[in-house]
């Protein structure tokens, strides 16, 4: 029964449509200024539409960012009888319209009657750019970063007032950090007073930033020219320097037709084979033409007859370049401008060298942390006791397994790392007991029967492994606040597991410092290890003595493990990675000596990283010379940098 009376109330409100729309938008400020621009925004193209753009965006009506958004998402049309601009929605019987100063509801017209308005994404894009300006002063702080990350994205002119507009009425500190660094870097580029670029450009001196030198590196694009005399805005240029060689100045000459080019060998004999007369040319015997000399004499006397281009002689040469003035024209900015960023540059890079330095030694302190982690438990096992343990690698993987099934007990990243430490040095302990009693106790004072023993038990541990867990990497995730790096600067960086490494091994330092000089286990191992008669004489167990230093030295292995692992992944062959470095870091800081083992981690650390930044593509190679570069530091100090008296040192 309603059905007929409501089909009626919606014919007339389509009929009133467009006399509401009139009456509530034509003189609205922001229809006015879609009025003024009407043909270029209706026909939509992006070659004419950046005034109309402009015009809202300076506008300064607070609706002019809706209409801007509206019309970026395509939900502005145009009445095709009166030109009016509105918002509009789909709806039943029509379009539901709204309009554009307030957004209020006008009533539902016949869709015919309007036209959509549908940028494309080139037009699009210019009202993003357009949009930056509200969004830089955007009540929301997130909103903010995000005008300012696509600003630094995709730079333009336009954005540099908006820029400085918005920096005043910052109240975060960190954005209004960055929204002043970025307007300096808008200002080098964009900004027309030639004081303003210069100040901006000092301003960066010796800053480390990425975003600087993408700045300022267009400034200083240069090419060398010509001419008889310099040009004003130009730097001359010797003939002869690394800049340019004569060579290269000649080349420039023939390229600008100011002198002619060379004739090559090439064109020589193209032209004497063309010239050939019966059995001469230019009357000489072709067969007294083998050498470059007469050729080119033959050469020139077709030259003399014109029919050559001439020889181009040295005394020629010299007096073309002497004759010209060669110069450097920056083509990336006027000449102050590009000579202020030259000397940012160099400022910059001087710094740059300094952090990468910083960097690397970074890099080394880190490795050699990593290195004295896996070697200080060898330095118990063969520097105290003079075992040689080739399944020393083995304990450390056998530690880092054990990290990787306690987290599939404990899904708590953090606790699991912290449960797995002690149970990493109760396995490795008593696998090194137990190593101890059955193999090593047997082998005192026989030391290739021990490297052989030891080398299969090695063996027989990496299967026991890629039995257990197969061949393929395990995970062993460190928790979250090991995420990340702490980054100092755009250059120097160290990522927290190793920072954890790093004090991992502090701590093992003083732990091992605190065992050996505070402990009775302490004492009786340095007994046993200066005189191991007179330590039994005194009432000491040197059997037992072994088998708890053995034992020690595999749990601290077993805790290195753990902590690698983190690091490197984690498969049956991890140990392998680092025995022959464990080795090396023993012998070099001399055997037995806690001490001794911190100076040859760091020195081995050290001298990796300095290799492979010498030769950072072939990474093998860099091992082999650090390898050898040990065999020579043996050589000359076969004991060491700190030596060790007693059972050791005689061994």
């Amino acid at each position: 029964m309603m059905l007929p009376f409501k089909r009626a109330v919606l014919a007339l409100l389509i009929l009133a449509a467009p006399t509401l729309l009139q009456a509530q938008s034509a003189e609205a400020p922001v229809q006015q200024v879609l009025q003024t621009h009407a043909d270029v925004i209706v026909k939509s193209s992006r070659k004419t539409i950046g005034p109309a753009i402009d015009a809202l965006a300076t506008s300064g009506l607070p609706e002019a960012q809706v209409v801007l958004e509206r019309w970026q998402a395509k939900d502005m049309w145009v009445n095709k009888e009166t030109g009016l601009f509105v918002f509009a929605e789909k709806a039943d019987g029509g379009l539901q319209l709204f309009d554009v100063s307030d957004g209020s509801e006008i009533g539902i017209a016949d869709r015919k009657q309007f036209k959509q308005l549908k940028p494309n994404s080139g037009i699009r894009g210019m009202i993003a750019s357009a949009l930056v300006q509200f969004r830089l002063n955007d009540p929301n702080p997130e909103n903010r970063a995000d005008a300012l990350t696509a600003i630094e994205r995709d730079a333009e002119a336009s954005h540099l007032a908006a820029l400085r507009g918005a920096i005043d009425t910052e109240d975060d500190a960190d954005l209004k950090a960055r929204k002043e660094r970025l307007e300096r870097l808008l200002t080098i580029r964009f900004d027309e007073d030639e004081a303003a670029r210069l100040a901006a450009i000092e301003s960066f001196a010796g800053d480390l930033g990425v975003d600087v030198r993408a700045t300022l590196n267009p400034l200083v694009a240069s090419e060398i020219q010509t001419a008889q005399q310099i040009p004003d805005g130009a730097v001359a240029v010797e003939v002869g320097s690394d800049d340019l060689t004569r060579e290269q100045a000649y080349d420039l000459l023939v390229e600008a037709g100011l002198a002619p080019a060379l004739v090559d060998t090439a064109t020589v004999k193209e032209a004497l084979i063309a010239n050939i007369s019966g059995d001469t040319v230019a009357g000489v015997q072709v067969a007294s033409l083998n050498e470059d000399a007469a050729r080119a004499a033959a050469y020139q006397l077709l030259a003399d007859q014109g029919l050559a281009d001439p020889l181009v002689t040295q005394n020629e040469i010299d007096k073309a370049i002497e004759s010209h003035s060669f110069f450097r024209v920056y083509v990336g900015a006027p000449l102050p401008v590009a000579l202020a960023a030259q000397a940012t540059l160099q400022d910059i890079e001087t710094q740059v060298a300094l952090n990468q330095t910083a960097d690397l030694v970074l890099d080394a302190l880190s490795l050699a942390s990593i290195y004295f982690l896996a070697a200080i438990g060898l330095a118990i096992t063969f520097g105290v006791m003079g075992v040689i343990n080739m399944a020393h690698g083995e304990f450390i993987m056998m530690g880092a397994y054990t990290g990787y099934v306690v987290q599939l007990f404990i899904p708590d990243l953090t606790l699991s790392i912290l449960v797995a430490i002690p149970c990493a040095f109760m396995v490795t302990f008593g696998a090194g007991v137990l190593m101890e009693r059955l193999v090593i106790r047997w082998l005192y004072h026989r030391p290739l029967e021990t490297l052989l023993a030891t080398f299969g038990v090695s063996i027989a541990l990496q299967q026991l492994a890629k039995n257990i867990f197969g061949t393929q990497a395990r995970p062993l995730t460190a928790p979250a606040w090991l995420d990340g790096s702490m980054v100092i600067n755009d250059i120097v960086s160290i990522s927290y597991i190793r920072i954890a490494i790093f004090i991992l091994a502090l701590l093992f330092l003083a732990l091992f410092l605190i065992v050996m000089n505070r402990t009775r286990l302490g004492l009786e191992v340095r007994a046993v290890t200066q005189n191991p008669r007179m330590a039994a004489s005194m009432g000491i167990n040197p059997d037992r003595i072994n088998m708890l230093t053995f034992g020690f030295g595999s749990g601290i292995a077993g805790i290195a493990g753990v902590a690698i692992g983190l690091y490197a992944k984690v498969t049956s062959e991890m140990g392998s990675d680092y025995i022959v470095q464990s080795f090396m870091t023993v012998v070099v800081g001399g055997v037995g000596n806690i001490w001794g083992t911190l100076l040859g981690a760091t020195m081995v650390g050290t001298l990796q990283k300095g290799i492979e930044w010498l030769n950072p593509s072939n990474t093998l190679a860099a091992q082999t010379y650090m390898i050898l570069f040990i065999i020579l530091f043996i050589q000359f100090r076969p004991r060491g940098i700190i030596a060790l008296k007693g059972r050791a040192a005689e061994a």
